[in-house]
C-alpha cells in the first residue's frame, strides 16, 4: 500500500464518487474527487498537485470515459499517469476498448474493496518502476550532455564529431593557417610570492578573458601550457582573413593584460602563418594539437620578442599589407631556420587626414 498516493476519483454519479472516497481514504490514500471530465481537466491542470492515479467511469455526460481516457493518454505531462478504469460496463468489448486506449487496468462496478486495493497498488507499484526509469534516462541524458560540454571544452567542435563518429586516426593537413604563442612575463617572479589558489585564480581569470577574444575572433585555442598560451586561425571553420583576425586579437590581449591590475606582468606575442599538421593524440587524456615548421617559427618569435610586443614573421608582414603599423625588428637568427627578418606590430594604422576629410565629407552629405 501507498499511504502518501494522491488519488483523483471522476465520476458523475455522487455516490459512487462519495463510496470509492471513503473506501480508498479508509486504506490511507489521498483522495481528490471530479463530478465530470471538464472539472478533472481543470483540477489536473491547476496544479501543482501531482496525482500518482486516476480512477475513471466510463459512462458520462459529455466527454465520456474513452474520450477523456485519450485526451490523457495524448498529454505529455499527464500520458505517465496510471488510470484504472472502475465502470459498470462489464462487456469484453468495453475492457479492450479502454484498454487499447492506455488504460492500466479494469474494474467493474460493484467492486471488491480488497480487489480495488490490490489492483491501485499494483497500478502504482508499476508507475514508480517506470518513475524510476525516466530518472535513470534523465540522469543518462544529463550526463551525456555534460561529457558533450566537456568534450567541447577539450577538443573542436567538428573534431569531437568525428570522435564520436568512430575515428580512430584523426590527422590533417592545413596549408594555410595562422598560429600565435603568448607569454607571461613576469609571472614567474610573481607566482613565487602567491599561494598556490591565487596563482591558479589569477592564471584562470587571464586566460579566461583570451578564451572570450578567441571566441569574439573566432579563432581556436589550442592549449595552454603553463603560463602560455596557443591559439590557431583558419584551421577549423570558415573565416575571412585568420592573419588579420589574429593580429587583432595579439593587440586585444595585450590590452586585457594592462587591464588586468597586475603591474609587474606584461605579455609576449609571436604571430606567424603557413601549413600545419593536427590532430588528436592520446587515448584516455587526448588532446587536439599542431605540428610544423610554422608552430616552431611561432613559438620562436615569441620567445625571441619584447616584452608587451607582438613578434611577426615578413610573411605575415606582408599578409596584412598596410591595415596595421609595423615596427622593424631586423634580421635575427632563428634556431633550426637562420636569419629571418621580423617586425613589431605595434596597432591598427589610423586614417589619413584625407581619409578622415572623405569620411567628413561623406557625413556632410547625408546631413
Amino acid at each position: 500500500m501507498s499511504p502518501s498516493a494522491r488519488l483523483l476519483v471522476i465520476d458523475d454519479d455522487r455516490v459512487n464518487r462519495l463510496i470509492l472516497s471513503r473506501a480508498l481514504e479508509t486504506e490511507g490514500f489521498a483522495v481528490e474527487t471530479a463530478e465530470d471530465a471538464l472539472r478533472a481537466i481543470r483540477i489536473l491542470r491547476a496544479g501543482p498537485t501531482v496525482f500518482d492515479l486516476i480512477l475513471l467511469d466510463v459512462l458520462m455526460p459529455g466527454m465520456d470515459g474513452y474520450d477523456l481516457l485519450r485526451y490523457l493518454k495524448a498529454d505529455p505531462a499527464l500520458a505517465s499517469t496510471p488510470v484504472v478504469m472502475v465502470s459498470a460496463l462489464g462487456d469484453i468489448s468495453s475492457v479492450v476498448r479502454c484498454l487499447e486506449l492506455g488504460a492500466d487496468d479494469y474494474i467493474t462496478k460493484p467492486f471488491d474493496p480488497v480487489l480495488l486495493r490490490a489492483r491501485i497498488n499494483a497500478a502504482l507499484a508499476k508507475k514508480r518502476l517506470i518513475d524510476v526509469e525516466h530518472a535513470y534516462a534523465r540522469a543518462l541524458e544529463d550526463e551525456e550532455a555534460r561529457t558533450e560540454r566537456l568534450l567541447l571544452h577539450i577538443l573542436p567542435a567538428p573534431i569531437a564529431a568525428r570522435l564520436k563518429g568512430g575515428e580512430r586516426v584523426i590527422a590533417d593537413n592545413f596549408d594555410d593557417v595562422s598560429v600565435l604563442f603568448a607569454d607571461l612575463v613576469g609571472f614567474t617572479a610573481m607566482a613565487a610570492l602567491m599561494s598556490p589558489k591565487e596563482v591558479v585564480e589569477l592564471l584562470n581569470e587571464i586566460f579566461s578573458s583570451f578564451d572570450q577574444l578567441a571566441h569574439k575572433h573566432r579563432l581556436e585555442k589550442i592549449k595552454t601550457i603553463g603560463d602560455a598560451y596557443l591559439v590557431v586561425g583558419g584551421l577549423i571553420g570558415s573565416i575571412d582573413d585568420h592573419v588579420t583576425a589574429c593580429a587583432h586579437m595579439a593587440l586585444d590581449m595585450l590590452d586585457a593584460i594592462e587591464r588586468c591590475g597586475q603591474g609587474g606582468l606584461t605579455l609576449r606575442v609571436g604571430l606567424h602563418t603557413g601549413p600545419v599538421v593536427a590532430g588528436v593524440i592520446g587515448e584516455h587524456k587526448f588532446s587536439y594539437d599542431l605540428w610544423g615548421d610554422t608552430v616552431n617559427i611561432a613559438s620562436r618569435l615569441e620567445s625571441h620578442g619584447g616584452a608587451g610586443k607582438v613578434h611577426v614573421s615578413h610573411i605575415v608582414r606582408a599578409r596584412l599589407n598596410d591595415a596595421f603599423r609595423f615596427e622593424e625588428r631586423g634580421i635575427i637568427d632563428l634556431r633550426g631556420r637562420g636569419p629571418i627578418t621580423t617586425f613589431y606590430l605595434s596597432r591598427l594604422t589610423e586614417p589619413t587626414d584625407a581619409s578622415e576629410s572623405e569620411e567628413m565629407g561623406t557625413m556632410l552629405d547625408g546631413v
